[in-house]
């Protein structure tokens, strides 16, 4: 069965429970962890870490294929991918800061460390490393 064969469903169900990148290979673990006392907090940041991996890995996606192989800049991907979650981080705590303060309160200094979670690292890794497509 080749990629294109799959159903889009299978593929998210798939990833929520069987293919799940923090509980299959258990990168990104500590912010989880940390603020996992109050379910508001855990879900809130659960929610940030769920909307960088998305968007990063459809951002570094394109960068990947569009930026770095044409202009044969493979030995700097990961500064590239490093500043494209940065700055997407960054929106989204200003975008918390904003319009949910007191989550962004709760979340502190856990909120900027979603940067450097491996998680988000790893799963746009996989995606070159293994190169899946777009979808």
């Amino acid at each position: 069965m080749t990629l294109q064969q799959i159903n889009p469903l299978v593929i998210f169900f798939a990833s929520i429970l069987t293919s799940n990148m923090i509980l299959s290979n258990f990168l990104g673990m500590c912010s989880y962890l940390s603020v996992s006392s109050e379910f508001k907090t855990a879900s809130g940041l659960g929610k940030a870490v769920t909307l960088v991996m998305v968007f990063t890995t459809a951002i570094n996606y394109l960068v990947y294929r569009y930026v770095i192989e044409p202009l044969d800049l493979v030995y700097l991907q990961y500064i590239i991918f490093i500043m494209v979650i940065a700055a997407l981080v960054q929106i989204i705590e200003m975008v918390m800061d904003r319009f949910l303060p007191d989550l962004h309160i709760k979340l502190g200094i856990f909120l900027p460390l979603i940067t450097v979670n491996c998680a988000i690292l790893g799963i746009t890794l996989f995606m070159v490393i293994r190169q899946y497509t777009f979808v």
